[in-house]
């Protein structure tokens, strides 16, 4: 299963006693996930969809509870994707279905007219709460969060501009910055930064994900920075081989060309050492010497050297 089925899977458990949430949830997930079919003046059947059962049986349960009803479930097999089975949940005319869409906040009366509404309706988002239950249901019916192991990113799919501009404004109150995209016909209102996915899915109340996402956040982490030290150290060790080597090969030439005693005095013995001690750090050269000298002072000593060895070579 994947990271954002799961979550959708715990969200599905996280069940509100309030009225005024459950309207909020199931309202985004119908406005989110279903489908309209006008079989009449002013008749009309829904139809939801969904791939998840726990999300299935959740929204079989919403409309139990508030509007008294028993949706017909029917399964069918995803064909195309060769994928999980999908759950379709149809509220016909003869449930009411223009009633509860009217409540929802998907329909509403003008001059004995229909008008479908794509705005979120401000009566239903009122409390905070209520705000929190509409993005679970958004999130539940239209939304996805990629595979934290790979990337961060998490994004609601929408299919028009009113209520996608809505959806972005509620969930930035939360102090966030969500960000819409066109995608293949789509609006899709997304974040992108660890730190803002953790937090939208702590409104929601997927606190299990939430953890998990952590989890993967901090070895991530670990792992990045034990990979920039090793790199690092790496990196010096291997500059101070190549300073090491050149330095011999110099004090080598300096004593093929010119013998031991035609290095200055205070350079011989630091020359000597270098020669015996390959692998040795200026630190633990500068101890070797009598009188010792710190690690400025031996790489002041070995410039000199490499300078000597460059006069003699230009000779």
């Amino acid at each position: 299963m994947s990271f954002s089925s799961k979550t959708k899977s715990e969200l599905a458990r996280n069940f509100s006693e309030r009225k005024c949430c459950q309207i909020a949830e199931l309202a985004a997930f119908v406005r989110m996930s279903g489908t309209l079919q006008l079989v009449g003046l002013k008749k009309f059947n829904v139809i939801i969809s969904t791939e998840n059962p726990s999300v299935a049986r959740k929204v079989f349960k919403l409309f139990k509870l508030l509007f008294d009803i028993n949706t017909e479930v029917m399964i069918r097999k995803n064909l195309k994707l060769n994928k999980n089975n999908y759950y379709l949940m149809g509220i016909t005319h003869q449930m009411n279905s223009w009633d509860i869409l009217k409540q929802l906040g998907i329909l509403q009366d003008q001059n004995d007219n229909f008008d479908i509404t794509y705005e979120i309706p401000e009566v239903l988002v009122k409390k905070r709460c209520c705000k929190r239950a509409y993005l679970r249901g958004a999130f539940m019916s239209g939304g996805s969060i990629s595979d934290p192991e790979k990337t961060y990113h998490l994004e609601f799919v929408t299919n028009n501009q009113e209520h996608s501009e809505d959806l972005k404004d509620l969930i930035n109150l939360f102090d966030l910055s969500a960000k819409i995209v066109e995608r293949k016909g789509n609006l899709v209102v997304y974040l992108k930064e660890g730190d803002q996915i953790v937090d939208l899915l702590n409104i929601v109340g997927a606190h299990q994900a939430l953890l998990e996402l952590e989890n993967i956040r901090i070895y991530k982490q670990m792992r990045n920075d034990v990979n920039r030290i090793v790199n690092c150290e790496t990196a010096n060790l291997s500059k101070t081989v190549n300073a090491s080597m050149r330095q011999i090969e110099n004090i080598k030439y300096i004593i093929a060309r010119v013998g031991l005693n035609g290095i200055p005095e205070n350079l011989r013995e630091l020359a000597q050492k270098r020669l015996n001690y390959h692998d040795a750090s200026l630190k633990e050269l500068g101890q070797m010497l009598n009188p010792s000298i710190g690690k400025s002072g031996v790489n002041h000593r070995l410039r000199k050297l490499d300078e000597l060895a460059n006069k003699l070579k230009n000779m």
